[in-house]
């Protein structure tokens, strides 16, 4: 079963995909999210290497990717504060959306570069040895068939 033309995301209230649903301009997927330097994750100071983003995609009715707001919030060096810092700046985009509902969403596989990381759902079906399987990044959230909008991490 190849990945759908628009890929389902279940909202799960007070966790991961919170801060999901549609509003006036179409749909839009926020989170507070981190990025971590390629190949530092394995390293014992991996943690200062920790960068936090606010962030909020937002994709039309049909869930074509129509936009982004990325934004820096800090280092793991001061988590506390960057990743209050982040929902903050998130809970104010998320205010400012017209008719913002929150709930479950069908986007279309999108990418943006911010700061050289890769921000979106991308197909990484050749890291899953050819089976089918979209992730969004950094977010590490990933979904596979039967494709019913829930995810691992």
């Amino acid at each position: 079963m190849a990945i759908p033309d628009r890929v389902p995301i279940v909202r799960e209230p007070g966790y991961r995909t919170d801060t999901i649903g549609s509003y006036d301009g179409g749909q839009f997927f926020g989170s507070v999210t981190a990025t971590l330097e390629d190949g530092t994750g394995n390293l014992p100071d991996w943690p200062r290497h920790k960068r936090w983003y606010a962030v909020l995609h937002r994709f039309d009715a049909d869930g074509g990717h129509t936009g982004s707001q990325v934004w820096f919030a800090g280092t793991s060096e001061h988590e506390k504060m960057a990743i209050k810092s982040a929902e903050d700046r998130l809970s104010n985009w998320l205010a400012a959306l017209p008719g913002r509902t929150f709930g479950d969403i069908a986007i279309k596989l999108f990418h943006t570069h911010v700061d050289g990381h890769v921000f979106g759902l991308v197909d990484l079906s050749e890291r899953y040895d050819g089976r089918d399987h979209a992730e969004l990044l950094p977010d590490t959230l990933g979904f596979d068939p039967p494709w019913d909008g829930c995810y691992d991490t």
